[in-house]
């Protein structure tokens, strides 16, 4: 079995290397974008099981790029996960109205991500290189 492709779209390049080597390393295949122009990119080449969304992107912002994502029936079922620092009261619900299945606030728990990511894939608590 392949590990499942999970997208990380964040414009903030510390952030970005963080979750994709915290991801890396328990198994994930994980591709990243920038911003929603490349994240659309890489839907469309790679079909992605999750993204991990940034809702602060420049340009188009994740809300937008995940009505966008939610609205159209070749990727209305990834699974998109709002991670954000901007974390005010009724963000979450901003969120899940936009489409968003889950949200996780910025710092991200570096110890619980990968576990959380595989329990929205429906993983449980196994991870792709689990032994």
């Amino acid at each position: 079995m392949s590990a499942p492709i999970v997208l990380v779209v964040d414009d903030n390049p510390t952030n970005l290397k963080l979750i994709a080597y915290l991801l890396q390393a328990k198994g994930y295949d994980v591709r990243t974008a920038i911003d929603a122009e490349t994240a659309l990119e890489v839907v469309e080449d790679a079909r992605p099981a999750l993204i991990l969304m940034d809702l602060q992107l420049p340009g188009m912002d994740g809300l937008e790029l995940t009505r966008r994502l939610k609205s159209s029936e070749k990727t209305r079922d990834i699974i998109v996960i709002a991670v954000t620092a901007y974390a005010m009261k009724g963000d979450e619900e901003r969120a899940r109205a936009a489409g968003c299945d889950g949200y996780i606030p910025k710092p991200v728990d570096t110890r619980a991500l990968p576990r959380i990511v595989a329990k929205y894939l429906g993983l449980g608590d196994e991870l792709p290189n689990a032994e």
